[in-house]
């Protein structure tokens, strides 16, 4: 880990979308990118069902991906990273407010940024170190920087999950990127020859990245997916430069 870069390589990761379930589907996705829609949700079958229920779409999604790349494995530290995170449950909250309603305390509980990592945690029963993080258009790079500053400090591994869902309406004037509803995740571990490397720089001052519609946690798997050498996104004046070693 370098001042102004890390190294990392993935030894698994999982992904799930409505309609994209499948490494098949996330490949052939990949070569010709499309946007995703739906409201279907995964099964999360490994969770206890009084947990699952507890969950959201957005949830199920993330928890999904996270079971699926863990693959039983435990003690190992988990980086949720959402730029959004619950945020429907939040409008609906304070919609109640306004309409003088009761709050819900597990709506109120299961609100907060960090809910699905503590509902990963409390299921599994694992002790192992959690967080969960919001960077705005940098949210993926910041949960990359902060998986590798623990690998870092010596843990074998750490599970980054990112996830996103698209904005509530009252949100749409915000939502500059077309959110879709996705989740993946990635086990990763320190670098050996077949690894991603991920640098930065500051930009120029008024610099900015041709418009793209596809939200920067899709732009990032894509990259991932196809192999691609190189990527660069410019967000909150850096350019994030992603690229693959072979």
């Amino acid at each position: 880990m370098h001042a102004n870069g890390v190294s990392f390589s993935i030894a698994a990761h999982a992904a799930w979308a409505p309609g994209i379930e499948t490494p098949e589907a996330w490949t052939s996705w990949a070569e010709m990118p499309y946007p995703i829609e739906g409201n279907t949700e995964p099964a999360v079958q490994q969770m206890p069902a009084m947990l699952r229920r507890r969950a959201g779409a957005l949830g199920k999604m993330a928890l999904e991906v996270a079971y699926q790349c863990l693959d039983g494995r435990t003690n190992v530290p988990v980086v949720f990273c959402s730029r959004h995170g619950e945020v429907t449950r939040a409008v609906d909250l304070l919609t109640d407010l306004v309409r003088d309603e009761p709050l819900s305390p597990t709506s109120f509980g299961l609100a907060v940024h960090n809910a699905s990592a503590g509902l990963f945690s409390i299921a599994r029963a694992d002790r192992a170190n959690h967080l969960a993080l919001a960077a705005g258009k940098s949210t993926i790079e910041h949960g990359v920087i902060e998986a590798c500053g623990l690998l870092a400090d010596g843990e074998p591994m750490v599970l980054l999950v990112a996830y996103d869902n698209p904005l509530p309406a009252v949100f749409a004037q915000f939502d500059e990127c077309r959110e879709q509803p996705y989740a993946w995740a990635w086990l990763v571990v320190p670098a050996d020859k077949a690894a991603v490397h991920l640098s930065w720089h500051r930009t120029e001052n008024g610099l900015v990245q041709e418009p793209n519609n596809m939200p920067p946690g899709l732009q990032v798997l894509g990259f991932h997916l196809r192999g691609d050498s190189l990527l660069e996104r410019i967000a909150d004046n850096r350019c994030w430069r992603w690229t693959h070693h072979a």
